[in-house]
C-alpha cells in the first residue's frame, strides 16, 4: 500500500505533498539525432540531442527554463495532465 506521499492521481503525475512534477515527453529518432519536440502539457517546449540520454537531459533543462519563463510572466505552470500508454495492434 502506498503512503499518501507516494499516491498519484489518475490524471496528474504530481506526487502528493511534493513540488516535483513529471511531464510526459515524446522522443523521436531523426536522421541525425533524437528530438524531444513534444511535451503535451507545455506546448512549444522542445529540445534535440544525441544520444537519447542527451535529449533527455536537454528536454529536462528546457522544461525547467519554460516553467521559469511562465513564472516570470505571472503564469502558473500547469499540473501535468498527460499520460503515456502503449497499445498493441497486429502488424
Amino acid at each position: 500500500m502506498k503512503s499518501h506521499r507516494e499516491h498519484r492521481t489518475a490524471f496528474s503525475n504530481k506526487q502528493a505533498g511534493s513540488d516535483i512534477m513529471r511531464y510526459a515527453i515524446v522522443i523521436e529518432k531523426t536522421a541525425s539525432n533524437f528530438s524531444a519536440y513534444y511535451v503535451p502539457d507545455l506546448p512549444g517546449c522542445i529540445a534535440t540531442g544525441a544520444p537519447v540520454e542527451g535529449v533527455e537531459a536537454e528536454i529536462k533543462e528546457a522544461i525547467a527554463l519554460h516553467l521559469e519563463g511562465m513564472r516570470a510572466d505571472g503564469i502558473k505552470p500547469p499540473i501535468p495532465q498527460s499520460r503515456v500508454e502503449y497499445v498493441e495492434v497486429a502488424a
